[in-house]
C-alpha cells in the first residue's frame, strides 16, 4: 500500500491533465459556442492517437524491463540508452505527423468543420511526447520505492493543468487548453529529470536527446507554420531529419540489426 497508494494519487492527478480541459471549456466559454469547441478540441485532439499509442506501448513493454533489470550493475546505462532510442522514435512521430497532418485530418476527421482545431495538433503531440519521456524517467522512483515523488509531481502537473485553463481559455480557447496540456506534461518531465539526478543518477545523453527533440521542432514549425505542410518543403524536412538520425545512430543502429 506505502508503494502503491501515491501511484493511485498520480493515476487520478493524470485522468485531471487528461480529462478536465474539456469540462473547463465547457464551462468557462459561453454557452452558445462551449459545445462546439470542445467537439473541434476533441476532434482533433485524437490526432494525437499515433504518440499516444506510440508512447503508451512502449511503456508496457519496457517497465517490466526496468525493474527486472534493476539489480544490474548497468542498469543506469541501460535506461538511458532505451530512452534515447525512445527519444528518437518518438521526435520520427511527430515531424511525420506534423508533415502528414492535412491527410490525416481527412482520413480520420471527414467532417471539415472539425478541421479548424487542427492548429492545435503541434501543442497536443508534444506534450503527449513529453509524456511519454517522463514516464521514461519515473524510473528513478520506481525502482527506488519513492513513489512519494510520482504522487507530487503528477499533482503539481494536475495544478498547472487547472490554473492554466481557468487562466487561458476565456481568451484563447481550445488552444489554451492545449498550451495548457503542453506546459503541465513539458514540467513533469523536467522535474522528474531534475530529481532523478539527486537519488538514481541516469547517465542520458542529453546532448543528442536534446538535439533529436529541438531538430524535429524546428522541422516541424517550418513544415506547419511557416509553409502550411507543403510536401514540397515538408517531405526533405522529414528525409533530411532521417539521414540525420542515420548519421548519427549508425554504429548502434548495426549492431541492432546485427543481434
Amino acid at each position: 500500500m506505502t508503494y502503491a497508494m501515491p501511484i493511485l494519487l498520480a493515476g487520478i492527478a493524470y485522468s485531471i491533465n487528461e480529462t478536465f480541459d474539456r469540462i473547463l471549456l465547457d464551462i468557462l466559454l459561453p454557452e452558445d459556442v462551449a459545445e462546439h469547441m470542445v467537439g473541434v478540441y476533441s476532434a482533433c485532439y485524437k490526432l494525437a492517437l499515433f504518440m499516444t499509442l506510440f508512447a503508451t506501448a512502449f511503456r508496457l513493454g519496457i517497465e517490466p524491463f526496468f525493474f527486472n533489470y534493476a539489480a544490474n550493475k548497468n542498469a543506469p546505462e541501460t535506461y538511458a540508452r532505451i530512452t534515447k532510442y525512445f527519444v528518437i522514435l518518438g521526435s520520427f512521430i511527430f515531424l511525420f505527423v506534423i508533415v502528414f497532418v492535412h491527410i490525416l485530418k481527412i482520413t480520420f476527421l471527414r467532417d471539415s468543420s472539425y478541421w479548424e482545431a487542427v492548429k492545435i495538433v503541434p501543442f497536443i503531440l508534444l506534450a503527449n511526447f513529453c509524456l511519454g519521456i517522463y514516464h521514461n524517467l519515473s524510473v528513478w522512483y520506481k525502482v527506488t520505492d519513492r513513489t512519494k515523488f510520482g504522487a507530487y509531481i503528477s499533482v503539481f502537473g494536475a495544478f498547472i493543468t487547472l490554473a492554466l485553463n481557468f487562466l487561458l481559455i476565456p481568451e484563447y480557447t481550445y488552444v489554451g487548453s492545449a498550451i495548457a496540456t503542453l506546459a503541465a506534461y513539458g514540467t513533469m518531465m523536467i522535474i522528474s529529470w531534475y530529481l532523478g539526478r539527486k537519488y538514481y543518477p541516469i547517465p542520458y545523453d542529453l546532448k543528442k536527446i536534446g538535439g533529436y527533440m529541438i531538430l524535429s521542432i524546428s522541422f516541424s514549425i517550418i513544415s506547419f507554420y511557416v509553409f502550411d505542410s507543403n510536401y514540397i518543403i515538408s517531405v526533405p524536412l522529414l528525409l533530411v531529419f532521417l539521414v540525420i538520425l542515420y548519421a548519427s545512430e549508425k554504429n548502434e543502429i548495426k549492431q541492432l540489426l546485427k543481434r
